[in-house]
């Protein structure tokens, strides 16, 4: 087979080494073209739907008008992102945005492996799976249907808390007009709608251990508790520091369904309810589109960055445990 290549009316010959090279490599993309086609989907759907939106963050730098459309609409620089710094709810928002999102990840987390951990005790997986399909139910619902399902508990009048505080003898509580409780409320449904499908990625992770390593325990006269605090748990740790890497991505930001349904705007609330994205929602109601783009930059580009800084914190202390 002739190995050369003309250049400059020469015959130069090519190393054998780099033709076997070029032919691996064009061998190894044939070989990956089913894999390619089955990802195409997916790379179509996050090009048109997460990608091709990012051109709409222009609205964040311009005095967005209807009739003159987004290229049409004159430049203002910043001005948009004064809206929320310059706010004087700004403390009070950040502060139940950020909140809210530590306790989730951290009330969160705990209850969804203790739940894995109390099903990996159960040996027959028939009653697994009810249990599993049982907590995951609420994900499924949509937070006006919690919100509907929460009013109905906690109406001031024909809610079933206060029949219930009145049957002990207690004075009814208006649940919609004293902020003081909702942290709780808000939290409790959170993690009451997430923690069954969170606990189910950890109970896959404890699937995974191999079961060798609770035969040699058991034979060295581990407990049951002793096995789960040496075995159990460290195993979750990566999945764990994952999942809360993700998790503070988001903590600049709010499930705008939570915070919107279940206190039901009630202005009232807002010193406990108040969040960001709800803010920001109240602020497009009165068509304040660029403003609006603007926040949701904003809340981006710190989740970005939070994500970043926390991947490196736990890079620096163990690398195996980082996300990238």
């Amino acid at each position: 087979m002739n190995n050369t290549i003309s250049r400059n009316n020469e015959q130069v010959k090519i190393p054998n080494k780099h033709i076997h090279k070029k032919r691996r490599f064009f061998k190894g993309k044939r070989g990956n073209i089913e894999l390619f086609i089955l990802t195409l989907p997916c790379l179509i759907y996050f090009f048109i739907w997460h990608y091709l939106p990012m051109g709409g963050l222009l609205l964040a730098f311009k005095d967005y008008k209807y009739n003159k459309g987004i290229f049409g609409s004159a430049w203002v620089g910043f001005k948009n992102f004064e809206f929320l710094f310059t706010s004087q709810d700004l403390f009070r928002i950040m502060r139940n945005t950020v909140s809210y999102a530590v306790a989730f990840i951290i009330i969160g987390n705990i209850c969804a492996i203790a739940i894995a951990l109390m099903l990996f005790e159960i040996k027959k997986r028939s009653r697994v799976k009810i249990y599993q399909t049982t907590m995951i139910l609420p994900r499924f619902l949509s937070w006006v249907v919690v919100g509907y399902i929460s009013y109905a508990i906690l109406s001031p009048t024909q809610g079933v808390a206060n029949q219930l505080l009145s049957f002990f003898g207690l004075e009814g509580v208006s649940w919609f007009s004293e902020p003081q409780y909702w942290p709780g409320i808000i939290i409790f449904s959170e993690v009451w709608k997430t923690v069954g499908i969170n606990s189910i990625m950890y109970y896959a992770a404890l699937m995974a251990i191999d079961p060798q390593l609770f035969e040699a325990a058991k034979i060295d006269g581990a407990t049951r508790w002793q096995q789960i605090k040496n075995i159990s748990i460290p195993s979750l740790m990566t999945l764990v520091t994952i999942l809360m890497i993700l998790a503070i991505g988001r903590i600049f930001r709010g499930d705008i369904g939570l915070f919107y349904q279940i206190p039901r705007d009630s202005g009232l609330l807002y010193s406990t309810t108040d969040i960001i994205d709800t803010y920001v929602y109240r602020g497009l109601r009165q068509g304040h589109f660029s403003m609006s783009t603007a926040v949701g930059m904003f809340q981006s580009v710190m989740g970005l960055t939070m994500v970043l800084f926390s991947n490196w914190i736990v890079k620096k202390r163990d690398p195996d445990r980082s996300l990238f």
